[in-house]
């Protein structure tokens, strides 16, 4: 007699194939958005004589103004980062995240990110993935329990995809997801989290996210270099603030403008976008707001760029990312975060390179740390932001700095503005996420509805 699976054999079953499969979206929508870099933002800045200006400026806006047609008339989930919406699944939806949503994500993150929107694709990783596993899910006939735990193995999958970081991908699905040891749950992350990041590896390799060995040698070579580095665990709290104020400030004054369509406001967080990285490229010769910042962060973590074009560009950044987020875009803030970390702790490493004389190396283990500390303040996941550090240089040898800054960054962050961003941003849109001691969400009952109307929530 044919015996057919039980729940916990399609739940595993499910969970293993979730694992490859969102990897393969992950590597996917990545290449696609490198990609799409080359052929929009890149070519807009490599235009000769003074038209780079305009098309630098008008590249992101265009995209902008396609995507919010698309964000508007046919994928309103798709706006935002992509961690809020899998929070959203994951506590009203039993996880259930539509095909459409998914899709869309997909395309409009890809076209405006390579126009050049000052937003990372990490976020956006994470809310693909969750589709991935709802579908998957939902094929398999699983329960509404099961299909909600299946939320956390896509995002699991998607953040060890997209840092190339597994155990990260772990901590931070346990920190802003889940908040508890279930231990079906945690099993099912580090499977696909770890399933996720060797088909990644498999097909981009297994360098870590920022391939220079050099990061790998930097140390706390001076006990006195932790003055500086508890210096920078205070600015990068202040900047943490400074960011989150900004942007829920700019993204209520959104939500209040009339006068202009909302299909048309992130053009205008494009071409803003636009205007700051021509200041940047003009005054400074590097990029980094539009487009691709990692291979300007990674002349930061290599001490190679002048201590005013570091201050420079953090503030730039800030003021970029918060336009393109606030007027309605598609994509996330982890990159911008790691960005603006970066800089203000490279800053911050000539400070003591001038003041105490130590080797110039100290620039880059600073820009090290402060990718953590920012991270840190503004996402208030603190044993991830430690972990993704590691696990994206490949160097282990600035544990004691990093647990400092990053630590003193949260604390004061949460000190000063206790609201979480992610809760902040869904408060804003009227969703209050509330759950009893066993994490649960009081008053479920039912099965998942997945409708469009159920997904359409603008984060």
């Amino acid at each position: 007699m044919l015996r057919l699976p039980g729940e916990r054999q399609r739940l595993l079953a499910t969970t293993i194939v979730a694992g490859g499969v969102c990897g393969l979206a992950a590597v996917a929508f990545h290449i696609s958005v490198i990609k799409s870099y080359g052929l929009l933002i890149d070519r807009a800045v490599s235009v000769p004589g003074r038209a780079w200006i305009w098309w630098t400026i008008l590249t992101p806006a265009l995209g902008g103004l396609v995507a919010g047609l698309g964000l508007t008339y046919w994928v309103p989930a798709a706006a935002g980062s992509g961690i809020p919406q899998v929070k959203v699944a994951y506590a009203d939806r039993y996880g259930a995240i539509t095909i459409k949503e998914t899709i869309g994500k997909f395309v409009l993150c890809v076209l405006q990110l390579g126009s050049g929107i000052s937003l990372g694709l990490e976020g956006p990783t994470v809310q693909i993935c969750a589709g991935v596993t709802s579908f998957l899910s939902r094929l398999a006939r699983l329960s509404p329990t099961n299909q909600r735990r299946m939320a956390s193995v896509g995002m699991a999958a998607g953040i060890a995809a997209a840092f190339n970081a597994p155990i990260a991908a772990v901590t931070f699905t346990l920190e802003e997801l889940i908040g508890t040891l279930d231990q079906t749950m945690l099993s099912g992350v580090i499977v696909a989290g770890a399933l996720a990041a060797v088909v990644e590896h498999v097909i981009l390799g297994a360098n870590p996210v920022f391939h220079v060995p050099r990061l790998q040698t930097y140390t706390l070579a001076k006990a006195s270099s932790l003055l500086w580095y508890a210096l920078l665990g205070l600015l990068a709290a202040i900047v943490s603030v400074a960011f989150t104020d900004s942007l829920l400030a700019l993204r209520a004054w959104f939500k209040r403008l009339r006068r202009i369509p909302k299909w048309l406001q992130p053009s205008m967080g494009g071409a803003a976008t636009g205007c700051l990285a021509v200041l940047a490229i003009g005054f400074f010769h590097w990029n980094g707001i539009a487009g691709d910042p990692y291979k300007t962060l990674t002349q930061a973590l290599l001490g190679n760029l002048p201590v005013t074009a570091m201050a420079a560009l953090c503030l730039l950044k800030l003021a970029a990312t918060v336009t393109s987020y606030s007027s309605g875009g598609a994509g996330g803030i982890f990159a911008p975060a790691l960005f603006m970390g970066g800089m203000l702790g490279g800053a911050v490493g000539y400070l003591d390179v001038t003041v105490f004389h130590h080797p110039a190396d100290s620039i880059g283990a600073f820009a090290v740390v402060g990718m953590g500390a920012v991270f840190a303040g503004i996402i208030r996941a603190p044993m991830t932001s430690i972990l993704i550090i590691f696990e994206m240089t490949g160097g282990y040898g600035l544990v004691l700095p990093l647990m400092i800054a990053n630590m003193s960054a949260f604390a004061l962050a949460r000190h000063w503005r206790h609201k979480q961003i992610y809760v902040a941003l869904m408060e804003q849109d009227g969703i209050v996420l509330e759950r009893d001691d066993a994490g649960e969400k009081p008053g479920w009952s039912g099965p998942p509805v997945v409708d469009e109307s159920s997904a359409s929530v603008r984060l």
